[in-house]
């Protein structure tokens, strides 16, 4: 039994750095050694789309056009974004920059929250200072307005007034081939869902069929000032009722390996960062061509393109689609578009992460302290798990009472491997301990512990909340490392608490893993760290009320190296 138990305590340290290796791996932008990415079904073409029917379709070409030929110089790209003229626009939650060139949004800057170095709002989309990160429109088909195009800004309020619930925006291009585009951007207050509408004025003598195609442009750079071991995810994603969240990574997209469903009439494409995230959601039940490819050296889209009806000389069309750029807030999310809340990465656990917060959000509504309210989900999980606790800390006192008895043994017939393991079997069944049965808390509550790792890194919500004291952001690692060092100290008392493992290997084992497992912990988000050491403060007073109750005085066991 004590060489199983030995066994089974290295295959768990050795999974465990495993594991750890594998957070390195990804925090370094390598390739997963677990679950790594499928390869790809459906390849972008050269021309644009994907290969099959998607290729038949227009998109952008390598050097931003969106005509149908693609041949327009870089050169003229520059010159007319140097003409282009830029308005500003506030409301309670945004302070957007709009750009005449195609009517384009360049920059949005959130007012409810503040950069990671705390000088100033977050700026989710922006077009300056080597970064590239916009929301474009325009018209495929024909030499029609395009996001290259320049649009006269209609006269209207710059900013949400007393009162006003609506700020409209509005754009007008002149006739391009005999076609005028009329883009309409309609801010509400408190909302990150910006309505835009897309009227197609036929101007000319023959009826056109144009393509309305929506994208986001970004740069493929990373996300700076992250938490190690985060592993969250940065790039496009897209989804759909048939093949629902996919991310398309930007290496996949260059290496020409990027799979997604191309064809639907569902969902939305995204552009996706740890926190927040940016969306073109077209029109429910609309069909559309979704597409993500690499444009120049370093800028990358996803977008997808919907045909307009025939429109007669004279008259005209509209189509209607919504822009989401904000953070992730998962109960906003929801009410917006199916699906949209999977942007927000719960990584492999989300059957377990999706509850978690939902408790933790409730205990916030209560509480009104997300630090506060991740003591109370260890305390609500503590209770949840009260009896299977009891039961393990029952055969650990067990365990403690007869160990005497098990050390005499072994020293009595250390010479005699085979009937020293006979006679502690022996003494197990008589006194009804099961050696293992320490371990199945731990165990149980493993998967609770990733998913609440993944609540508490994917949660803006836990972004720059403070605790107290020095714990002013519960999202990054404490500053003074001052949870995670009383978090190692209760583990340790844990370990001095249970009884001293006959075998020696494993007694030193059940004293460096702790130890081993804190490094780890210096790199975690404070909200995390406080959830463990919450949980280990209350199972040493569990663990004490229960060795008093059975009679087995509770004292420290300390560690005795040879």
């Amino acid at each position: 039994m004590t060489d199983i138990r030995r066994s089974i305590l290295w295959m768990i340290f050795a999974f465990s750095l495993i594991l750890l290796w594998d957070r390195w791996q990804i925090h370094n932008g390598r390739n997963a050694l677990f679950f790594p990415s499928p390869a790809a079904t459906q390849v972008v073409a050269e021309g644009g789309g994907t290969t099959g029917d998607a290729a038949s379709v227009a998109v952008p070409s390598a050097s931003g056009a969106l005509t149908p030929s693609g041949t327009v110089p870089v050169t003229a790209v520059a010159e007319s974004r140097a003409a282009a003229q830029t308005v500003e626009v506030t409301t309670d939650v945004y302070r957007l920059r709009f750009s005449s060139e195609g009517g384009s949004l360049v920059r949005a800057e959130l007012l409810d929250y503040e950069n990671n170095q705390r000088n100033g709002n977050v700026v989710l989309l922006d077009q300056a200072d080597g970064r590239t990160y916009v929301a474009q429109t325009g018209l495929i088909g024909g030499a029609f307005p395009n996001h290259q195009s320049t649009m006269e800004l209609v006269e209207g309020p710059r900013s949400l007034t007393e009162g006003q619930d609506t700020l409209i925006v509005q754009f007008r291009s002149p006739e391009a081939d005999g076609v005028q585009l009329v883009k309409t951007w309609t801010l509400r207050r408190g909302s990150y869902d910006i309505q835009v509408g897309h009227q197609v004025i036929n101007h000319s003598g023959a009826p056109v069929t144009p393509q309305l195609y929506m994208q986001i442009v970004r740069d493929g750079e990373e996300i700076k000032g992250g938490v190690m071991f985060t592993g969250t995810y940065t790039g496009p994603a897209i989804y759909s009722d048939e093949q629902k969240f996919e991310k398309v990574k930007f290496e996949d997209i260059s290496k020409g390996k990027a799979d997604f469903q191309a064809q639907s009439s569902t969902g939305y494409v995204a552009m996706v960062q740890h926190y927040f995230a940016s969306a073109w959601i077209p029109p429910e039940g609309a069909n559309r061509e979704n597409f993500a490819r690499k444009l120049g050296s370093d800028l990358y889209s996803v977008g997808s393109i919907t045909a307009f009806p025939t429109i007669a000389p004279g008259q005209s069309e509209q189509l209607q689609a919504s822009f989401y750029t904000g953070p992730q807030i998962e109960k906003q999310l929801e009410g917006i578009t199916p699906g949209l809340e999977l942007v927000k990465d719960y990584g492999m656990i989300k059957v377990l992460a999706k509850p978690l917060y939902w408790l933790l959000d409730r205990l916030h509504d209560l509480i009104g302290n997300w630090g506060w309210a991740i003591v109370a989900l260890v305390l609500v999980l503590k209770i949840a798990f009260y009896w299977l606790n009891a039961k393990a800390y029952g055969s650990m006192a067990k365990m403690k009472a007869i160990n005497p008895r098990i050390m005499q043994l072994r020293e009595r017939l250390k010479d005699n491997p085979q009937q020293m393991q006979m006679e502690m079997m022996k003494i197990y069944r008589e006194e009804k301990v099961n050696p293992l049965g320490g371990c199945l808390p731990i165990l149980i509550q493993m998967p609770f512990f990733i998913a609440l790792y993944w609540v508490l890194l994917s949660s803006v919500e836990m972004r720059h909340a403070p605790w107290m004291l020095w714990i002013q952001d519960l999202s990054i690692p404490d500053p003074f490392f001052i949870l995670p060092l009383l978090m190692t100290v209760s583990s340790l008392l844990q370990v001095a608490l249970n009884p001293v493992p006959p075998d020696p290997l494993q007694a030193k084992m059940m004293w460096f893993m702790p130890l081993i497992f804190s490094v780890m912990f210096f790199f975690f988000p404070a909200g995390l760290v406080l959830y463990w050491l919450t949980n280990n403060i209350l199972s040493i007073a569990q663990q004490w009320i229960i060795n008093v109750r059975m009679g087995v005085p509770p004292q420290f066991n300390l560690p005795k190296f040879k």
